[in-house]
């Protein structure tokens, strides 16, 4: 009976410290949820990707502001709150949507955004626009730390406006802007901007003086590279400076000097260029240099998009890789984008001339000395942005028989400026898929027809490739078997590593 008794007392008081227990745990993480600030985000109800998918330039002027002394941190939180304003008012424009409006706009603010969101929706207008780049000096910081008031001199502004689904204007500024953004809520939000001052603004490019880099295009002869054993997805993992220095020791015994390698958008990093292949891209550079190559770096490979929305993304990749870059002595020229023109029916040709043409401007600005191009599929595409390339780059994949009156005509409208037969070549492919009717030795006839006009016009040139390869991604060429097998065997060196007959026609 006392036994029992004592396990009962026992009983009631594992019960008593287990209940004291749970109830001091449910408080202590109560007590921790209350004090731990809210994501803004979530707060905000914003996506979580809204910085990322809007990345212009920012230069401030050195802070000489009336009021207190503004400190760093707080600096950088008005930057990021005042860029976001920007995003939501373009989102809001583009969609005529007042989402997200309300958390970067006090109310007096906001009420004038929703003003001209309800005109455009009743004449059925929209407007999809961008800013490049802010240089803002802040004027004044109170006292309390609550009110800023800053002047946004020079921001480039693109856009385009819709009128019924059709685009009516397309127009580039530089706009100055007066703002006064006060601190609600720990975030901060405009409460005043206005335009003081706009003008129209041409972005026009410079090409470079062709002295300056023609000895170096003129001696061209060289090819396109990928390593055997990974075409297509040359860095990360796959990456293998050994095999790419062996490569390179080859191309120059054979007689070439210039190679063209391609940085594919996504696989970077877009806008946050990712650091570990970006050093392996510097380490192909050095390998070029030490194996006496010269290279045209192609960006953007496998990008597609080129809307307003998407520009600051690119631009912040490219300035990353160009000022990497472009100091080092294997660069031959920057190539903006690989056969951009099959992108003009299903992304608008304008669309797709107007990104091109931008990246060329922003691009010139980081780096003056280095030649610009663009890899256009055909003769015919590349009559585009003639005034703003420093060398005509072109694709020939068609009937050698034809190629001379092509490139004369091409020739005819370039004038003067520098040329290159950027991509060429044929496959050596025998079977099922063509059949059986291709062969090495017609690959060999091949070139020698191309290039008695190539040698005859003194025309730099880069062949599609230096391998065979075992296998092509579907993202290539797509899944075809017909289409798969064919560029499996564009190479001049076999899948067992041997020179094809085509060598002898095309170094000589």
């Amino acid at each position: 009976m006392k036994m029992n008794r004592n396990l009962y007392r026992a009983f009631l008081l594992l019960t008593f410290l287990v209940l004291n227990g749970l109830i001091l745990y449910g408080l202590s993480s109560l007590w921790s949820y209350l004090n731990t600030g809210a994501d803004r985000a979530t707060m905000l109800h914003l996506p979580a990707q809204l910085t990322s998918n809007y990345v212009p330039k920012v230069i401030w002027a050195p802070l000489q502001n009336e009021g207190r002394p503004m400190e760093q941190q707080t600096l950088q939180e008005l930057e990021r709150d005042y860029i976001k304003a920007w995003y939501v008012k373009n989102n809001a424009m583009e969609t005529n949507n007042q989402y997200g409006v309300q958390d970067y706009y006090t109310d007096s603010a906001r009420v004038k955004v929703f003003d001209i969101l309800d005109f455009n929706k009743e004449n059925n207008t929209y407007i999809k626009a961008t800013t490049i780049e802010h240089h803002p000096t802040l004027e004044f910081y109170s006292a309390d730390g609550k009110l800023a008031v800053l002047t946004d001199k020079n921001i480039q502004i693109h856009k385009e406006v819709f009128v019924d689904g059709l685009s009516v204007l397309k127009k580039s500024s530089e706009s100055t802007f007066k703002v006064m953004l006060l601190l609600e809520d720990g975030f901060w939000r405009i409460r005043h901007m206005v335009e003081i001052e706009n003008e129209d603004q041409e972005n026009k490019v410079e090409p470079l003086a062709p002295h300056e880099f023609e000895a170096d295009i003129a001696n061209g002869k060289g090819l396109n590279y990928y390593p055997k054993d990974n075409p297509w997805n040359m860095f990360g993992k796959q990456f293998n400076d050994s095999t790419i220095d062996h490569d390179f020791n080859r191309i120059n015994s054979i007689g070439l000097n210039t190679i063209r390698i391609f940085v594919p958008y996504e696989a970077f990093g877009k806008a946050v260029v990712d650091e570990e292949k970006l050093g392996q891209l510097k380490q192909t550079m050095d390998l070029a240099a030490k194996n006496h190559l010269k290279v045209t770096v192609t960006l953007f490979d496998f990008y597609g998009d080129y809307s307003l929305s998407d520009w600051t993304l690119t631009h912040r990749h490219a300035e990353q890789i160009v000022n990497t870059l472009k100091d080092h002595e294997a660069l031959l020229a920057w190539d903006i984008k690989n056969e951009p023109d099959l992108d003009f029916e299903s992304r608008g040709k304008e669309n797709v001339l107007s990104w091109l043409h931008q990246m060329i401007f922003e691009i010139r600005k980081w780096d003056t000395k280095n030649p610009i191009t663009i890899g256009w599929s055909s003769p015919e595409a590349a009559i585009e942005l003639l005034k703003e390339v420093d060398i005509v780059s072109f694709h020939y994949y068609r009937k050698p028989a034809d190629f001379k009156e092509a490139y004369l005509q091409l020739k005819k409208a370039v004038g003067t400026k520098p040329m290159v037969l950027q991509e060429y070549g044929y496959s050596s492919y025998s079977g099922l898929w063509n059949g059986y009717l291709g062969s090495a030795e017609d690959q060999a006839d091949y070139y020698q027809e191309m290039q008695a006009t190539i040698n005859k016009e003194n025309l730099p040139f880069l062949l599609w490739t230096l391998y065979d390869f075992e296998e092509v991604p579907n993202t290539v060429v797509g899944r075809l078997p017909w289409r798969k097998s064919q560029q499996k065997h564009f190479g001049i060196i076999d899948k067992n590593g041997e020179l094809k007959p085509a060598y002898l026609n095309i170094v000589k």
